[in-house]
């Protein structure tokens, strides 16, 4: 591990901002490696101090990193992170784990830990997880989200949909969800990243309005019964005007068997499948 810090720590390249993902990677084995008593018992005092000086010197460079980024989105600006990432998408990901740019985007985020307990789960409700950063990126080219668009997130959660997909393109976003926990926080972060066009409503999505959206996206946020009541509404809509629909996840193999839609790729559970209405 010495020979390691040591060769890490004259790689002056690791504090540049375009090597975060390879800082988070370190910072994983380093993790591992200290985080517990009984692994700094392992090592000598001296390189546990190197270590966590090394750790405070990647830490500070993906604050300085954090904070630019949000300077831009402030402004009005894609970051040209995100544009980077969006442009080396070549091929549409794949797997359900999460990767570096959960870290990226929870830096930028910042979210405030909500005050209260999330409400209990309907018996058709699906206990709540954030889409992976890598397939909200793919999801804008995915669905050919522009600034004209509104999207409407059905289960939007803490709204990383909602918040990404007005940051990269300014297209109107639309977070609805039940806990109002959840829609704190997420109104918040869009305050404090001055994004007008991403709001967020405490709703049942058997009853919001869908009237004003163009793409709407699912990440699996219920099930039976309420996933049949905003599908016979969705249809409403996809009958009156072009929309799209974006789906990841579990429901996305019970959307496929929606005979009023017709999707773009192969369908599967763990990539984003765009679905448009049969002519």
């Amino acid at each position: 591990m010495e020979a390691k810090l040591t060769e890490w720590g004259l790689d002056g390249s690791l504090l540049d901002p375009t090597h975060f993902a390879r800082r988070m990677q370190i910072l994983d084995q380093l993790e591992i490696l200290f985080a517990s008593g009984r692994g700094q018992a392992s090592y000598s005092p001296d390189l546990v101090n190197t270590a966590r000086d090394f750790i405070a010197k990647l830490e500070s460079a993906n604050t300085l990193l954090f904070e630019s980024i949000r300077c831009q989105i402030q402004t009005g600006i894609c970051p040209a992170e995100f544009v980077a990432i969006m442009r080396d998408l070549v091929t549409p990901p794949l797997g359900l784990a999460y990767d570096y740019l959960d870290d990226l985007l929870a830096g930028v985020f910042q979210f405030e830990p909500p005050t209260e307990e999330p409400r209990p789960l309907d018996p058709d409700s699906v206990f709540y997880q954030p889409t992976p950063a890598r397939h909200i990126f793919h999801l804008i080219t995915a669905a050919a989200i522009t600034s004209t668009d509104t999207l409407i997130d059905l289960g939007s959660g803490l709204g990383h949909v909602p918040l990404l997909v007005s940051i990269c393109n300014g297209a109107t976003s639309i977070g609805i969800e039940l806990d109002p926990t959840w829609v704190a926080s997420a109104r918040k972060c869009a305050d404090s990243l001055n994004l007008r066009n991403a709001t967020f409503r405490v709703e049942d999505a058997r009853e919001t309005d869908l009237s004003s959206g163009t793409v709407f996206y699912l990440y699996t946020p219920f099930g039976g019964s309420i996933l049949a009541i905003v599908f016979d509404a969705l249809r409403e809509q996809g009958a009156r005007r072009p929309i799209r629909i974006c789906t990841f996840g579990p429901c996305t193999g019970v959307v496929s068997k929606q005979p009023w839609l017709q999707p773009l790729t192969p369908p599967t559970t763990d990539r984003i499948t765009v679905f448009l209405p049969r002519p």
